[in-house]
């Protein structure tokens, strides 16, 4: 198994190394490639995304990226990385589970999986601020093909992992071109897979259930930015988005992709929580090597090293442990 890994910026240089350690336990052989990518990369070299480092991703087809830190402001000459390389593998699919994790503020009982397509929407890029200033126009964008790519893998996901029920989640009462489009050829799809339960309800009224009652989802197929929106609110239940994993699924490429960020203010402290980049990581040895089991492995380590009591500092402050201990945990699980 070949496996790209580019650490990232801030607390990836901790938790990409903690996951592919845990990994190197559970998957053999293993090809690690290494790669260089984000805003370090981009101070140092003027470059986010060098092409080795896309080339490598590409050669390897699996890859694990760590975080990355971008300005809230525009830079010249950069990008986010991660969007980049999410877009040019045309991972068409964001993954992003909500599970039962044994932390406080974890929610007993919620078990969904939103995913999203990846590749439009108003997250495209297509945006322009007239003349004058005073006037920015973003461009969301609904396609029939994006749209039944990513309908199949979620009704695929649903049939593979027993689950029952997929909720298409839109505004087309508002949007009736474009999220009307999204709905349409969901319900399409739906009926190729008469094995699932298919539901819907408008975005709004989603984002009610996920905070009144987030048992009621099992997978939510929506488009980019409501299933960006509904996956960190569903991640609250998890107990939250620093322990929150994500996979970016294409053709024959994917994209493991813990989903906080660089978190500076504690890098290279030691204490960085390294369970987002790990159960990242089970999910690509899930959904792309198709290994069940290994996977299974590696999330219930996780699950025990937890119910044993190893909380970093962020989800216990009383007497946490490092990263490295926590690793240490899970092996020993393993």
């Amino acid at each position: 198994m070949d496996i790209c890994v580019i650490e990232g910026d801030g607390i990836g240089k901790e938790v990409v190394p903690a996951a592919v350690e845990v990994l190197k336990h559970v998957v053999q052989p293993l090809q690690v490639y290494q790669a260089y990518a984000g805003w370090d990369h981009f101070t140092e070299t003027g470059e986010a995304l060098p092409e080795e480092a896309l080339e490598a991703a590409k050669q390897a087809g699996a890859v694990l990226f760590g975080a990355c830190s971008s300005p809230s402001y525009p830079v010249k000459g950069y990008s986010s990385p991660i969007v980049r390389l999410r877009r040019l593998l045309n991972t068409h699919a964001n993954i992003r589970p909500t599970t039962y994790l044994p932390i406080p503020t974890a929610r007993e009982g919620v078990d969904l999986l939103v995913v999203r397509e990846n590749t439009e929407d108003v997250y495209g890029g297509e945006e322009h601020v007239a003349e004058d200033g005073d006037t920015g126009t973003a461009m969301k964008v609904i396609t029939r093909r994006a749209t039944e790519r990513v309908a199949h893998t979620a009704f695929r996901l649903a049939q593979q992992a027993h689950r029952n029920r997929v909720t298409v989640v839109h505004k087309a009462n508002v949007l009736p071109q474009t999220d009307g489009l999204f709905r349409r050829v969901a319900l399409e799809v739906a009926e190729q897979y008469p094995d699932i339960e298919v539901d819907e309800l408008l975005v709004d009224t989603a984002a009610y259930w996920m905070v009144k009652e987030p048992t009621r989802f099992d997978i939510i197929l929506t488009s980019n930015q409501y299933g960006d929106i509904l996956s960190d609110m569903a991640a609250a239940w998890g107990g939250g988005l620093g322990v929150a994993p994500a996979l970016n699924l294409g053709e024959g490429v994917a994209i493991a992709e813990p989903v906080h960020g660089s978190a500076p203010d504690i890098a290279g402290r030691g204490i960085a929580n390294p369970t987002a980049a790990i159960l990242s990581t089970a999910m690509l040895v899930r959904y792309y090597w198709g290994m069940n089991e290994e996977a299974d492995r590696m999330e219930q380590a996780v699950y025990k090293a937890l119910n044993q009591g190893n909380y970093t500092a962020d989800m216990r402050s009383d007497n946490p442990v490092s990263t490295q201990q926590f690793v240490d945990a899970i092996i020993s699980n393993l």
